[in-house]
């Protein structure tokens, strides 16, 4: 597809030595400088992600979790699961004791382990070239010295104010003056500096023991939560092999579960069942597929993703041909299946995700958050940590597959992705936005590899989603009239979405040309990036 010049857009990015694409301009400009200065992909990665949790403060943090896939120049890959668990204490039979019966956003209870800073330390172990105390000179920067707020973490930010009053100590540090910070307000996080720092020149274990694990521990007790030191101590991140599964003769990578990722091959292998690329991209046919594909998908993915050591069935074969023919015979091509069950999942969330491939050609897909807008709106006063609400995802009412339990990681939004071609490497990609991810990842492949997008065309191009708890389907400003029209004609209920549906970048490798091609969502503050 050609660019409309005379319309509003951005051609992708061209480089021939390095790429990086961040939702954020500070954090690309943090990771091309490690890149000019000797690093790798996975130490740019590791640098843009510190300087996100402090200018990106409603989207991430490292008080949150982080999963990244890896990527070798000639295909091998290698996964990684940065998402801490439940404390060993909490149970259902315990909260139901507590009078609890459902997690609420800004629960204590929400918060788990926050897996990011191993995750992070982990990665620069396993394939980072600098050291770890170099990745965090612009983050402690931006926090200690300040970082102007940019337009779309504004608008995020007054969003969430409500939540920022909870809490005396979440209120002074993100209500500055009493108010939300404006756009181009200088924002200084002090305490969070000093814990950048630490953990700079100590590594993780500076914020899984010591000072700032008690600051953590301690804030959580006063509220009532079973978390302990020892459960800080207990973090791992843990090594996983991607799954794949074939598109249109590319091959689709994503991490298995906790994760949602094995969802976003579900919904492409609905997909592929149908010719997707004769329809008018932007038409009610396209967007009826997409959508119906999604939903039964998601039911899935509410039936069966969980911890992987309390899933009732392999990952595998929620993506076999025999099981997902059965799943296709549930899409009527002229009419909306209201008999598709309902996810049960808690409401949109907030992430950051970006990626980076090197002049060598490590990849890196790499994601990041809090859950939530400001995650559980929960801050360590003296460390300056503020604390994500994954917990959220559990239930506490015994016998679903999300049933919390000690030691359990809940089901993940949280999906990085990368794409191969004949075995080598070919897309480094994510998509933000919850619940959205795994039908993000569907949508922007198939803008690719069905309808011959560039990168920015796909990442782009007009986006739908359901509400997770109605199937409401919801529809940016820029679905055409027609097209929402024909979606009501086939037995859809549509409204306008209340906001920009996620968010994405992606890198596409062009080996024969020798060039990386980058894309970055105009939803969100960020760019792309190269050299």
């Amino acid at each position: 597809m050609e660019r409309d010049f005379q319309t509003p857009g951005r051609s992708p990015v061209y480089s021939r030595e390095a790429s990086v694409a961040t939702s954020h301009p500070l954090a690309t400009s943090a990771a091309i400088e490690i890149l000019q200065n000797g690093g790798n992909a996975v130490d740019a990665a590791i640098a843009a992600a510190a300087v996100q949790a402090v200018v990106e403060p409603q989207m991430t943090g490292i008080g949150g979790d982080c999963f990244a896939i890896v990527m070798e120049p000639d295909g091998r890959m290698a996964g990684f699961n940065g998402s801490g668990a439940a404390p060993m204490a909490a149970t259902s039979e315990a909260l139901l004791a507590k009078g609890v019966s459902e997690i609420e956003p800004t629960s204590v209870h929400a918060v788990t382990v926050p897996g990011a800073i191993c995750a992070w330390e982990t990665l620069s172990k396993a394939h980072g070239k600098f050291k770890f105390s170099e990745l965090f000179k612009r983050a402690i920067e931006y926090a200690e010295e300040g970082f102007p707020v940019a337009p779309r973490v504004h608008k995020d930010w007054k969003e969430h104010e409500a939540k920022l009053r909870l809490h005396p100590a979440t209120e002074r540090t993100y209500l500055p003056g009493g108010k939300v910070p404006e756009v181009g307000q200088i924002v200084k996080f002090p305490a969070l500096a000093e814990t950048l720092k630490a953990i700079a020149a100590e590594g993780s274990k500076a914020f899984y023991q010591g000072t700032i694990a008690e600051d953590i521990i301690d804030t959580l007790e006063d509220l009532g939560s079973t978390m302990t030191m020892a459960d800080l101590a207990a973090c791992h991140t843990t090594t996983v092999s991607p799954i794949t599964r074939d598109y249109r003769e590319h091959t689709i990578a994503e991490l298995p579960p906790n994760g949602q990722g094995v969802i976003a091959l579900v919904t492409l292998g609905l997909l592929e069942r149908f010719d997707i690329g004769k329809l008018d991209p932007l038409g009610p046919e396209r967007f009826h597929l997409e959508m119906e594909a999604a939903k039964i998908a998601y039911a899935v993915r509410d039936k069966f993703v969980t911890d992987p050591g309390h899933m009732d069935v392999c990952h595998t074969r929620l993506i076999t041909s025999d099981y997902l023919d059965e799943l296709a015979k549930m899409i009527d091509v002229d009419r909306c299946n209201t008999a598709i069950p309902a996810p049960v999942s808690a409401p949109q969330t907030d992430t950051i995700y970006l990626s980076v491939v090197d002049k060598d050609g490590l990849a890196v897909s790499f994601i990041n958050s809090l859950f939530a807008g400001f995650g559980s709106g929960i801050l360590a006063p003296e460390s300056g940590v503020l604390l994500h609400n994954r917990g959220l995802s559990f239930k506490v009412e015994p016998g679903h597959a999300n049933t919390i339990a000690g030691g359990k990681r809940p089901m993940h939004t949280i999906i990085p992705a990368m794409g191969l071609k004949d075995g080598h490497p070919w897309l480094s990609f994510g998509v933000m936005g919850g619940h959205y991810q795994a039908c993000g990842h569907a949508h922007v492949i198939s803008n690719l590899l069905d309808f011959g997008m560039d990168v920015q065309q796909a990442i782009d191009f007009p986006r739908m989603f359901f509400d997770i708890k109605t199937h409401v389907l919801e529809a940016e400003s820029s679905i055409p009239a027609a097209t929402i029209e024909g979606l009501k004609a086939r037995g859809h209920e549509v409204r306008a979405a209340a906001g920009a549906i996620g968010g994405s970048q992606a890198i596409m490798i062009d080996r024969k040309k020798k060039l990386l091609i980058a894309g970055s969502d105009p939803r969100k503050d960020g760019h792309a990036a190269g050299y």
